[in-house]
């Protein structure tokens, strides 16, 4: 007698197919990064941006290389070109996209935040057609303003038009900033991963970021304001130095290899929702119908943009 039924032959082909971990990782990381919004929101009110932000990725850089070690193995050498890129990364991904991320953070609410952060697929894919001649067909497109059109709908409460009668102030031009820097982060990211592991490029990014970043943290009080830090801004502080970059960023530097510089930011949509999801969860937020039919919109552009554009699985892992 059989007590569990039979798999499905579909079933067993999705869970054996190696790019449904890849998708798995990245909507983690996306979970990971909405909850970032709300710890950066929390830790800047103790602490400077810079300070935050060096903190941050100097946890984040103790653990890469200790996770070096326990694999058994050495940071590799690099080439002096494979260092001009991995320079650029830790400048544009660790010293500018935090700057702008905490800055625009101490400056206006989360979800705000999170709706201009949500433009990054956009402009990462047309920059990327623009620059690596990536196609962008009209399925693709169209996925990405399914999403973008959820995404507005949930942090509008329902009204997109209002977004536009409250006007762009200093915070947001902070914001638009960090999708710049993620932008370059992501295309230039493309580059060196062909050379280069996830771990290497994640590691000496963050290695660079930090060092750019201590003369400025130390400039901004950095000594004098440790010991005033407040428990739930360590925590903070801690949950974006170990989840929100150590994790993430292995994982969303896995899905540029793996699957492209397109598909793999469409999933940076499911952030704000994942955000407000956090706040209904963890804060007692209402759970109101925008939230509903915008976060369904934002995953249906998701899952549509992916299935609609085939990509077999490149090799190469951290």
């Amino acid at each position: 007698m059989k007590i569990f039924p039979k798999i499905s032959p579909k079933f067993k082909l999705i869970y054996r197919n190696p790019l449904s971990l890849v998708y798995l990782k990245l909507i983690s990381a996306t979970v990971i990064w909405g909850g970032t919004f709300v710890a950066g929101r929390i830790a800047v009110q103790d602490m400077g941006v810079f300070s935050i932000a060096f903190l941050r990725f100097a946890i984040a850089t103790l653990l890469l290389f200790g996770i070096s070690t326990h694999r058994g193995q050495s940071i590799p050498k690099l080439t002096p070109q494979e260092w001009i890129g991995i320079v650029f990364l830790g400048l544009t991904g660790i010293l500018a996209y935090n700057a702008f991320f905490l800055g625009g953070l101490k400056l206006l609410p989360a979800s705000r935040a999170s709706l201009i952060v949500a433009l990054n697929p956009i402009a990462i894919a047309l920059s990327s057609t623009v620059i690596f001649r990536e196609s962008l067909s009209k399925p693709k497109l169209f996925g990405i303003l399914i999403s973008l059109i959820g995404v507005s709908i949930i942090l509008s409460k329902g009204n997109p038009m209002d977004l536009i009668k409250t006007g762009i102030g200093t915070g947001d031009l902070l914001l638009f900033g960090c999708v710049a820097s993620w932008v370059s982060y992501t295309l230039i990211g493309k580059q060196v991963l062909k050379t280069v592991s996830n771990l290497t490029a994640t590691t000496y990014s963050c290695l660079i970021g930090c060092t750019a970043l201590l003369p400025i943290a130390l400039q901004e009080g950095l000594i004098s304001d440790l010991p005033r830090l407040s428990l739930n801004a360590a925590f903070s502080t801690l949950y974006m130095g170990i989840l929100g970059t150590v994790v993430a960023f292995l994982w969303y530097s896995e899905g540029i290899r793996k699957l492209g510089t397109n598909r793999t930011a469409i999933f940076t949509n499911l952030v704000p929702t994942t955000a407000v999801l956090m706040g209904v969860i963890g804060l007692g937020e209402p759970f109101t119908m925008s939230i509903a039919l915008g976060g369904a919109l934002v995953i249906g552009g998701v899952v549509y943009t992916n299935l609609s554009s085939p990509n077999p699985i490149k090799s190469g892992s951290i």
